[in-house]
């Protein structure tokens, strides 16, 4: 009995110990878990978990306009498969017809039958991926994730969604030459455009991230040997309001001229800043396209707005003076030559008119006036076009401009028709951004500014780098001739070519020009073949200029002359930018006493909020956080409170207008379908509710 009760005690004994030592052992283990660098657990030598680094891109940034509204922007998509050999039988058999139903009716490509034969054809082959679709926005993978048998996940599902791409989407259809693209392909870099110049500001820094291959793949860890920096936004100096008026009259005239293809340019006359820039190509079917930048990369012979450079030359020189008389007989031949020049109006002439006059008509008369001038000193008359800028590419920092072409004297295309010719737009190639760029000087008092497309770098909404105006020249002439060929290129609005073109309570400023195309042996082309190339380039208003413009059509062939096809467009520009911007207009009642009521406003984008009530003179109080405000008044005072916007979750939009709740869920990530007129009266989406990005938001206006 005494052993039997020894041997009961010793047992205890040892169970009692063994269970002090596991729990002393257990302590160890979690002081070791909490003291040692979490990575050596997992990454032992004998690599029980292996781990591999993957490059992280960085995401992409934006291309805005000068309002920030976006042009282009990055949308992640998901390629969507499945593995048909991971499902159970009995799943498969019993939901297979619904799957393929609820396949159909996401995407409408397939019939409910084809997508089920499809799927059982490669469950039977034992293949163990097959790919559904390509490019799924976030909002349909979340629908696909409920769907019979994808509802049990990849494992047991077979749905593989992890597949993210992202592409660049161009939100409006204008000025995507200049925006440009980057792409890189089999060691070949194209880069075009504001996208290809800034490329690495865009693109941002990759990271390193640290995956682990676990049973179902290779699977993120959330480590970082280094995390990716996203990409900065780039503010171009396009104003969409005026770039949107250039981009339709193009595409109207082009097809009114039968034309082949056109560029327009607008810049602001004390900055230099591109606010619009078009280019378009017209097809047979008068569709459009943008495969070129002939705005700076198309030279050719200017043409009649060059007259503008020679008259400057022989003003500048002493040579010429304004009411001196020539003799305008329409036909004009020169020594050596079987090849005369022609006024437009040959056979009758101009008769005996001033220099002035010859201008403002565009009378080919001043070819040999100022041959006359400088054929025993024509390097002086290179010299003058050079202080001009001239002979130069102007230098944007874009890839593309061609250099203009220049005949010089003593090299084996100089000849005795190199002056005359010159002194009308011939033996002188430019493209139509060149050109512009002497009459902005001339519109801006002599004063040549760079042409800058981008205005400023940003990241995450805040100011990292801005571009200042850049000058050229303080002055590329006298303020003696600059004052001249401005009254001349008035006349040529009131007296001459361009008399026709009319302009609403302002004065434009302007050279018509039209040019016969050359083949590149320097041969005209066949008349027949109506290769001409129709400008008008000048600035508006023209007492005050802020804005300079040059519009180029190519291969017109119901009308060639410059006014009737070109000068239209600038006129049309002219007008409609006229009547929508309020720097041109003066206030009405500006001295009458203001309403008491203040004016109706109910949410929107802050700063243009504040912008408009302060030049409406109108009193506010303001937030200081957020960038998108609600208002309140009073009938002397607004107060504009802060609209809290989170990331992923449904902003309240109801009161702003279309612009701006399309910028603002367009920028979170969402698509955006816009219905009626006014401002926003519905939105689909609850404001408040948490949503992906990626999903498809309708917002109704009323007024």
């Amino acid at each position: 009995m005494s052993k039997n009760k020894d041997f009961l005690f010793y047992r205890a004994y040892i169970i009692y110990f063994s269970f002090v030592l596991l729990m002393v052992l257990v302590l160890w283990m979690t002081l070791s878990i909490q003291l040692t660098n979490e990575k050596s657990l997992f990454n032992s030598e004998d690599d029980r978990i292996p781990k591999k680094t993957i490059i992280e891109e960085a995401e992409y940034g934006d291309i805005l306009d000068k309002d920030l509204n976006p042009l282009v922007t990055t949308i992640n998509y998901y390629n969507i498969a499945m593995d048909p050999s991971v499902i159970d039988q009995d799943l498969f058999d019993s939901e297979i017809s619904n799957l393929a139903s609820g396949l159909s009716q996401l995407f409408g490509d397939r019939t409910p039958q084809e997508y089920e034969n499809l799927i059982s054809e490669k469950r039977i082959k034992g293949s163990q991926f097959l790919r559904l679709q390509r490019k799924v926005t976030n909002e349909q993978r979340k629908k696909l994730r409920k769907l019979p048998i994808f509802e049990k996940g990849r494992n047991k599902g077979g749905l593989i969604d992890d597949d993210e791409v992202s592409v660049r989407k161009k939100l409006r259809g204008y000025a995507s030459r200049t925006i440009g693209r980057y792409s890189e392909s089999e060691g070949k870099v194209t880069a075009i455009g504001v996208e290809g110049a800034f490329h690495d500001v865009l693109a941002g820094k990759p990271g390193k991230h640290i995956v682990q291959k676990l049973a179902t793949g290779w699977k993120k860890t959330g480590e970082y040997e280094e995390r990716a920096i996203s990409g900065a936004d780039l503010v171009l100096t396009i104003d969409s309001d005026i770039q949107e008026v250039v981009h339709s009259e193009l595409e109207k005239q082009l097809i009114e001229m039968d034309a082949s293809h056109g560029c327009v340019i607008v810049m602001e006359v004390k900055t230099g800043y591109i606010r619009a820039i078009s280019n378009l190509k017209r097809h047979d079917d008068n569709s459009f396209s943008q495969p070129y930048n002939y705005a700076i990369g198309s030279r050719t012979a200017p043409g009649s707005t060059f007259k503008l450079a020679s008259l400057m030359a022989a003003l500048e020189d002493g040579k010429l003076d304004l009411n001196e008389i020539v003799h305008a007989k329409g036909k004009y031949s020169f020594k050596g030559s079987n090849k005369p020049l022609y006024d437009s109006n040959y056979g009758r002439g101009y008769g005996m008119i001033t220099v002035k006059q010859a201008f403002e008509k565009s009378s080919n008369v001043l070819a040999p006036t100022i041959n006359e001038k400088y054929k025993n000193d024509p390097y002086k008359f290179i010299a003058r076009l050079e202080q001009f800028g001239l002979t130069e590419p102007v230098g944007i920092n874009l890839l593309g401009e061609k250099k203009p072409l220049v005949s010089i004297p003593g090299t084996a295309v100089w000849s005795g028709l190199s002056i005359p010719y010159m002194a009308i737009g011939y033996e002188v190639e430019q493209v139509p951004l060149q050109t512009l760029c002497l009459y902005n000087s001339v519109a801006n008092n002599g004063k040549m500014m760079k042409p800058l497309f981008v205005e400023e770098i940003r990241r995450s909404g805040e100011l990292v780098e801005r571009f200042p105006p850049i000058v050229i020249k303080d002055k590329i002439c006298s303020q003696s001739t600059v004052n001249k060929v401005k009254k001349c290129l008035e006349g040529v609005m009131t007296n001459g070519t361009g008399s026709n073109l009319e302009s609403v309570e302002f004065n434009i400023a302007g050279k018509t020009g039209t040019a016969k195309l050359m083949d590149k042996s320097g041969e005209f082309l066949n008349q027949d073949k109506s290769d001409y190339q129709a400008s008008f380039c000048g600035y508006f208003p023209a007492d005050n200029p802020l804005y300079s413009c040059i519009v180029v059509i190519y291969k017109p062939k119901v009308k060639i002359h410059g006014a009737s096809v070109s000068g239209t467009v600038f006129a049309a520009v002219a007008n409609k930018v006229y009547a929508s911007n309020l720097q041109f207009h003066d206030a009405v009642n500006e001295d009458a006493k203001r309403a008491s009521k203040s004016p109706e406003i109910k949410a929107g984008y802050k700063s243009d909020i504040s912008r408009s009530l302060t030049e409406l003179g109108y009193g506010y109080q303001i937030g200081r956080k957020g960038k998108w405000v609600n208002s309140t008044k009073s009938a002397s005072e607004i107060q504009l409170s802060d609209r809290k916007i989170k990331e992923n979750v449904m902003p309240n939009v109801k009161g702003m207008t279309a612009r701006d709740a399309v910028f603002l869920l367009e920028d979170m990530g969402y698509i955006v379908d816009i219905k009626g007129f006014g401002k926003v009266a519905y939105q689909s989406v609850r404001a408040g509710e948490e949503i992906e990005k990626g999903r498809l938001i309708q917002i109704t206006l009323s007024e």
